[in-house]
């Protein structure tokens, strides 16, 4: 579709997950599988997968021209998984194109692929830039060979360097990369070492987030049988102060709890989650929401494909959200943000418990706004439960 064809409402943002991964990280739960763990599983491969896509994309056409003021104007794509880049780079762009296919496309879209530093080459890199990816995202957890090995992490600590030198030299203007903290074992000379690798990188953006051990993962039954121990709430701590000040010192902006940037280079697609935006998420087990509606499709690849070959939505369930629990959230995401919280937004009897938190250090109130200090945000959750009525 022609991107000034005309288009009203807000804009949308579009999540596709790829649900593939060459090999399965220690610490994960997410929604993923291997080639072993799908074996000759009819219907879950890549070619029903990708066919799938294009069955709900044109499903979320059907959907969404029939809302008030048309089909909206897609302002971001965000590929995420499992590893969007297990597939062909001319899978990933097809992806792409499809959407550009069915919706108006900003001038300026912020188009996004998750990476595995190891499943890329300087040939696919560039292929990724010629499809009209904007932003490369980079797995890269950690720069200490032992820490990425209890992650069961495969790629080397010098991998990354290669990929964002071929991203730069394919054209590509934001690179991302993710960072772990808080993993068994890991020393704070450890953390701090990725936190200086990441800035000599020279990327746009770092992410980075606390090690969660999740039921049912190998590193939990490894922390299980005593051959690990998790780092204390202290530790993690310490290393979300560490990784504020250095960020900070290298040019970086925090604007999200876990997340910093160089000025112009903030993640627009999950700004859009934050600030309650209405989004479609396209694939086994995307999450989407639309106009206060949410709703989040089968897990498996076998069943989404069977469901959309046969016509019918892929949706497994669906929920309303009501003015409470849109208070709620709006309250707990925009809190997270750097730009705070509009205190009109909070009722009488909430106002009234800002300033105990002000006295705890954890807030500061300027231009009618509630914002975080660093210490806030270490206890955002906490701040948010007794702030609710």
């Amino acid at each position: 579709m022609d991107e000034t064809e005309a288009s009203g409402g807000e804009p949308l943002s579009v999540y596709v997950h790829v649900p593939y991964c060459a090999a399965r990280c220690g610490y994960c739960d997410f929604n993923t599988y291997t080639a072993a763990e799908l074996g000759a599983v009819p219907g879950a491969g890549r070619d029903a997968y990708l066919a799938a896509v294009r069955s709900e994309l044109d499903l979320a056409v059907r959907t969404l021209s029939a809302r008030a003021g048309g089909l909206p104007v897609v302002s971001t794509v965000f590929v995420g998984g499992g590893t969007p880049t297990v597939l062909a780079a001319p899978e990933l762009a097809g992806i792409v194109d499809a959407i550009r296919e069915r919706f108006a496309v900003a001038p300026g879209a912020e188009i996004t692929t998750e990476a595995n530093p190891e499943t890329l080459t300087p040939a696919y890199v560039a292929a990724l830039a010629r499809a009209g990816f904007t932003r490369l995202s980079l797995g890269m957890q950690s720069a200490v060979e032992r820490v990425l090995a209890t992650l069961d992490r495969r790629h080397t600590p010098g991998r990354v360097a290669q990929v964002v030198a071929w991203a730069r030299a394919a054209g590509f203007a934001d690179v991302s990369v993710d960072l772990i903290y808080a993993s068994p074992g890991e020393s704070a000379a450890d953390w701090r070492a990725s936190l200086d690798a990441a800035v000599a990188l020279g990327v746009d953006h770092v992410s980075a987030y606390s090690l969660t051990i999740e039921p049912g993962t190998r590193l939990a039954a490894r922390v299980g049988r005593g051959e690990l121990v998790p780092a204390g709430d202290a530790v993690q701590a310490d290393d979300y102060e560490v990784a504020d000040d250095v960020l900070t010192r290298a040019g970086f902006r925090w604007y999200e709890i876990s997340n910093w940037a160089k000025p112009g280079h903030e993640c627009r697609h999950n700004l859009a989650y934050w600030r309650s935006g209405n989004w479609w998420g396209v694939g086994p087990g995307a999450h989407s929401h639309v106009d206060g509606v949410r709703w989040w499709n089968v897990k498996h690849p076998r069943e989404y494909a069977a469901r959309l070959a046969a016509g019918t939505s892929p949706a497994e369930g669906h929920e309303a959200v009501d003015a409470a629990a849109r208070h709620m959230e709006r309250v707990l995401l925009e809190l997270r943000l750097a730009d705070g919280l509009d205190i009109s937004v909070l009722t009488p009897s909430e106002r009234g418990r800002l300033p105990e938190f002000v006295q705890r250090g954890w807030a500061h109130l300027d231009d009618d706004r509630v914002r975080l200090t660093v210490r806030g945000r270490l206890m955002a959750d906490a701040m948010v439960r007794d702030l609710l009525d």
